[in-house]
């Protein structure tokens, strides 16, 4: 080996110099993308089955069933770990993902991320239903890896030119609303991630020219400025992450709407086909008559509208929630007979419904109609009964204004105008009305003029403080469900948490009137004024910022202009503003020349404030030079939040992940065949999640646990086929890319939302670094050589009679920092036993960073975030995803111990084993958490029914109430009682047993008048049984507000006969055994004479037969000797008669016996 030269060396050192270079610039450079990689975005949209790989524009969400088109592709894949057996089906739809940057083409952006080795991440969420009765609650999630697969337009490069990536759109039954994320893999070029709503939108169909069409109207693609422009902005009603569709009314003189079912992502202007009936009456009068849409309500299956004094109500086509019986042809007119004079939205379902209130004038003042909504079907209530509003408040005439329902608690709170008499002013109320009780309660009475703050930010209003001149004119009602804070605005703002307490905001100018609130429900509030001003305001604070118009807005706008961004102009109209995943956005009409369109932008509320604050600036001195300094009012440096538990446990959120196949083609290019199979392989794992809920519990608790059960020990041979490039169909399908996540780990912050058990308790810590020196000695008594800090923390409970917190405070002094530990924890106080998911107590929990609000922002790569305000919704109850199952496995297993045998049926069935009659039967049940993946025995107490049964499963019948008491209740006298045990405990009534872990032996009575009496054997086998068991915890077991339910059949074999029908068989088989046994005896004394009678018989017939045989002889002999004696003359003689008589007798004698014979 020859020594290296001084050149080779020479370049070693540069390479080194160079690798050294790049190492020190590495952090500029990752810097400087993360600076900017904001500019790139994810662009998704959907595709049908049969246009996958052609570059065309995205398809709407009509279809909403299974497919089956890839049975064929399933059918070729002979050496894979599939269940042949099965029925796979297809989605209608994918999703086409592609990216974007700024300034650069899309198409060479693809195919460099695609080399780099890019592959989106895409997680859709399922939205849980509206009607729990009907569809099981849970927060379903599945996490899918995009394939990457070339465009089907002639291209001239020999590997690809145009691609993109695709995954299945899975749909699911009961879910209209679906949330998609895409993000990153952490390869190649660095894109933030996104969401995208994508949901089924019920409302179109397919035309007689095969082209999709509106069923509510006709689209209208021709948008006109007068459409928009100087027209005031309008609300945006709906029901809260329920609606699929939204609509927006307000378009002067037009019966159109602005639709969409990608909360404006994309949209439509739609004009409705009503028949637009103007009546008027004098009970219902009306200056003035338009075509104008006025409101416009939409919640999971129906839209609503109001033209003028009349409503018409829409109910989509919507397959995976109820029948298509119950969706509209048309627009349906709703009462008729009526004048409404407005719409109120109820964001919120109840009770498995969606709910709308129309207010009335005329003839029905001082009434309201309450409307609700279940599975398409819509019906009206009007409310108060029996008595008006103005009756039970004791006034002469009344008139409400707004009206909110609260789900859950069943209360309208009504902002009623009261008048005494003519003579006397108009007030204006606070009252509410219970639904169950009928009761009205007078909560607050406004004061007639607006209070004088004198420079505060807040005022209390107790009946001592002074007023202004200007009159309260209030407009409208604002409730949050979640901190129970209660809105009462007009010119003024009044807020309160038990509506007879309120605190007057100060800082709304009372010059100014609000025209509608937005609240997104997560501790932000947005409003607007008549005269389009947007202020902001964060719940649970006092100090409201003003928007826009606003220094930040200015400052905001010019950055924008500067960019060239596409989203603003110089003259632009608000249509509307909403809430969206915590965002606030504005749908604004731009005017670009002669280019005006509608675009969807987001408000940047944390860059507003952030700019408002630094608009405070402070001349200083530096020596001989000048300097700025800006004012920061943040009370802290750095806030972190730690010690998180893993989320799953508390969001109750299921996710499922699913990876495409695995192509055998040297490119990686999918083809259409892979992506069916990626279809049919998603489509079977959502299949196997929902058969998963069966009473009888698996060995193994997990969902796809049955699907590879039978495929695993095969797994090295399909790797070995996949790795030589021999699978059927050029995929391989890996076991392990189809499976369920229990482990998903925080990301340092607080989760979505939490659930909470009997006695549950969530725990985290706050990490606050202090600005400046935050630290000073304790001057109470006790506690003066404590260190204490100025910076503090406090936690708001919206329900504190329900929730508690605990807040331990550590002082890190040489670190300047403070260190608290919060721990939420559930009283046991305000909740029954529920079944999981349903009826669940909505509350929150603030956490607040005092002197915080508004004033504190952490800079992140996706530009500054709100800091020192944490809101999180609390569920209590009985949490979604967990279920009571039949541990068949160790009740085998302990029932083997106990009885020392086993004895199944004769015809095997794995999944519902025999149970012997006569054997103490032990039944043992599972808690299993389907989010967790925990699965523990059942410790708790539960009452056990048999509420069913019969001898086969098709001749199954339901027992009644009075039934069901008989045959399971140790109080029946009537001899009806199916089972008994050993334990003593029963209910309150006594009137059914309490079973439990220790206690859970039954012993099989089926007396006289049960069922399983007397059962009639079918064949030699002793007869079967199956009986419907009930297990239920309700009542019995306070260590949990989870009423499990349990239904499950078991099988009997061996029922013993009745004492009647065991007799009549013992009488007919001993007689029968009898019978047998006497006719053996007379055949074994008969034998020997039936055998003499058979030979002389035999005898007899031998005898005949010889006669017969010489006669033919003799007869034959003669005829011969005649014609002999003939022929030869004198040889031949005649015999007579006598010599045939005397032959005769000699014949006989010859033949008589030999005893009868004389000697």
């Amino acid at each position: 080996m020859s020594p290296a030269s001084p050149v080779w060396l020479r370049v070693q050192v540069l390479r080194v110099l160079w690798a050294l270079l790049a190492v020190l610039l590495g952090p500029w450079r990752l810097w400087a993308v993360i600076y900017d990689f904001h500019e790139c975005t994810w662009h998704v949209v959907l595709n049908k089955f049969q246009r996958v790989g052609e570059n065309l524009e995205s398809d709407q969400f009509v279809h909403q069933e299974p497919v089956d088109t890839v049975r064929g592709v399933f059918n070729m894949l002979v050496d894979s770990p599939i269940d042949r057996r099965e029925r796979y089906l297809g989605f209608p739809y994918y999703l086409k993902i592609n990216y974007s940057c700024h300034g650069q083409h899309s198409e060479d952006l693809v195919r460099s991320g695609h080399l780099m080795g890019l592959k989106p991440l895409v997680l859709v969420t399922f939205q849980a239903p509206v009607n729990f009765y009907r569809w099981k609650i849970e927060q379903l999630q599945i996490q899918m890896e995009a394939a990457p697969f070339r465009s089907k337009e002639p291209c001239m490069a020999t590997e690809v030119c145009v691609m993109s990536w695709y995954t299945p759109m899975p749909i699911k039954n009961g879910s209209v609303v679906m949330r998609v994320d895409v993000s990153s893999n952490g390869l190649g070029p660095i894109i933030p991630s996104k969401r995208f709503h994508v949901n089924i939108n019920g409302f179109l169909k397919m035309g007689a020219d095969n082209r999709i069409q509106f069923t509510v109207g006709d689209e209208l693609f021709d948008i006109k400025p007068r459409y928009f422009v100087n027209v005031s902005s309008r609300p945006l009603w709906y029901n809260v992450d329920q609606s699929p569709v939204l609509i927006l009314g307000g378009i002067p003189n037009e019966k159109a709407l602005l639709m969409t079912s990608t909360n404006f992502r994309e949209f439509s202007l739609v004009e409705l086909s009503i028949d637009s009936c103007w009546v008027g009456s004098f009970y219902c009068p009306q200056a003035d008559f338009s075509a104008t849409i006025y409101d416009a309500i939409s919640t999971e299956s129906t839209l609503f509208i109001r033209q003028n004094q009349l409503i018409y109500y829409y109910t989509g086509t919507y397959a995976t929630l109820y029948d298509s019986s119950h969706s509209s042809g048309k627009w349906v007119r709703v009462l008729a007979s009526e004048c409404i004079k407005r719409l109120c939205p109820v964001y919120f379902s109840s009770n498995g419904s969606d709910h709308v209130i129309a207010l009335t004038t005329g003839k029905h003042e001082g009434y309201l109609h309450l409307g609700t909504i279940t599975d398409g079907l819509v019906s009206f209530e009007l409310l108060p009964r029996n008595q008006t509003t103005c009756k039970r408040m004791l006034v002469d005439r009344c008139s409400i204004i707004w009206a909110i329902f609260i789900p859950g608690q069943h209360i309208l709170m009504m902002l009623v105008e009261t008048q005494y008499d003519d003579s006397d002013p108009k007030y204006y109320q606070l009252a509410s009305y219970d639904l169950i009780t009928e009761e009205m309660t007078i909560h607050y009475t406004l004061p007639l003029f607006i209070p004088d703050a004198r420079g505060l930010e807040f005022l209390m209003i107790l009946g001592t403080e002074s007023y202004t001149n200007t009159p309260m004119i209030p407009k409208g009602l604002s409730f949050n469900l979640y901190n129970n804070l209660l809105f009462i605005w007009g010119n003024f703002l009044l807020q309160s948490y038990n509506a007879e307490n309120f605190i007057y905001l100060a800082d709304f100018p009372k010059e100014s009137s609000i025209k509608y609130m937005v609240n997104s429900f997560r501790g932000d509030v947005a409003i607007v004024t008549e005269t389009e001003e947007i202020w902001y305001l964060l719940e649970g604070t006092y100090h409201l910022h003003r928007i826009f118009p606003s220094h930040g807005w200015d400052i905001h706008v010019s950055l924008q202009v500067m960019k060239q961004s596409s989203l603003y102009a110089s003259k632009e109209t608000m249509v509307t503003l909403f809430y969206e995943d915590k965002k606030l956005y504005q749908l604004v009409y731009l005017t670009h020349g002669k280019q005006d369109h509608l675009v969807k932008r987001l408000v940047p509320m944390e860059k507003l404030l952030m700019y408002e604050q630094h608009k405070q600036i402070h001349r200083m001195q530096d020596g001989s030079r000048p300097t700025l300094s800006f004012s920061n009012l943040c009370p802290f440096e750095v806030m972190r939040l730690g010690n998180l538990p893993n989320p799953q446990a508390y969001t109750r959120q299921e996710r499922y992940l699913a990876r495409p196949p695995m192509v055998l083609n040297p490119s990686g290019f999918h083809s259409e065949n892979s992506l069916a199979v990626y279809q049919g392989l998603v489509y079977y794992l959502l299949r196997l999640h929902s058969k998963y809920d069966k009473p009888y519990a698996d060995p193994v608790h997990d969902p796809t646990w049955s699907w590879w059960k039978n495929k695993k020990q095969d797994e090295d041979y399909y790797f070995y086929l996949a790795s030589n490039w021999l699978s059927t169909g050029g995929v391989h399908i890996d076991m392990g890319s189809y499976e369920k996540i229990y482990d998903l780990k925080s990301h340092y912050g607080l989760p979505e939302r939490i659930f909470l058990d009997k006695g549950g308790e969530y725990h985290f810590s706050i990490f606050l670094t202090a600005r400046g020196h935050s630290f000073e000695m304790g001057t109470d008594v006790g506690s003066a050589f404590k260190v204490q800090s100025k910076v503090s923390v406090g936690v708001v409970l919206a329900d504190p009679s329900c929730t508690e917190s605990l807040v331990k405070q550590k002082v890190l002094v040489k670190r300047n920092s403070v260190l608290f530990l919060v721990t939420l924890r559930d009283k046991s106080l305000c909740y029954d036993q529920g079944i999981s998911g349903h009826h669940l107590m909505k509350t929150s929990m603030m956490v607040k960073v005092v002197g915080a609000s508004g004033f504190c922002f952490q800079d992140t790569h996706l530009g500054p975030r709100l800091q020192g305000n944490l809101m999180v919704p609390v569920f209590i109850g009985c949490p979604p995803g967990k279920r009571l199952a039949f541990d068949i496995t160790y009740t085998l297993k302990y029932m083997r111990q106990q009885n020392k045998h086993y004895f199944d049926c004769m015809q095997e069935d794995p999944e519902m084993p025999c149970f012997l009659y006569r054997d103490m039967f032990y039944p043992f049940f599972l808690i299993q958490d389907l989010v967790t993946g925990d699965s523990g025995s059942f410790k708790g107490s539960y009452v056990l029914k048999v509420v069913g049964g019969g001898p086969s499963l098709d001749s199954m019948v339901d027992y009644n109430e009075e039934e069901i008491y008989r045959y399971n209740s140790p109080l029946d006298k009537t001899g009806s009682r199916i089972w008994t045990t050993k334990t003593s405990e029963t209910t309150h009534d006594m009137a059914f047993y309490i079973m439990s872990y220790e206690r859970s032996g039954i012993e099989w009575l089926c007396l006289e008048n049960s069922p399983c009496y007397d059962m009639t054997p079918q064949g030699i086998i002793a007869p079967d049984f199956f009986f419907k068991v009930l297990v239920s915890n309700r009542g019995v077991d306070n260590s949990t507000y989870c009423n499990y339910q349990l239904i499950f059949l078991l099988h009997i074999h061996g029922l013993p006969l009745s004492a009647k029908r065991a007799l009549f068989i013992v009488i007919v088989s001993a007689s029968v055994l009898v019978g047998m046994v006497i006719l053996y005896i007379l055949f074994c004394l008969l034998w020997p004479y039936a055998v003499n009678a058979c030979n002389h018989l035999r005898w007899r017939i031998n005898n005949i037969i010889a006669s017969e045989s010489y006669y033919t002889y003799a007869t034959s002999s003669r005829a011969f000797s005649v014609s002999s004696q003939s022929n030869f003359g004198p040889f031949s003689q005649v015999p007579s008669v006598d010599d045939f008589k005397v032959q005769d007798q000699k014949h006989k004698a010859d033949l008589e016996p030999a005893e009868k014979k004389k000697p």
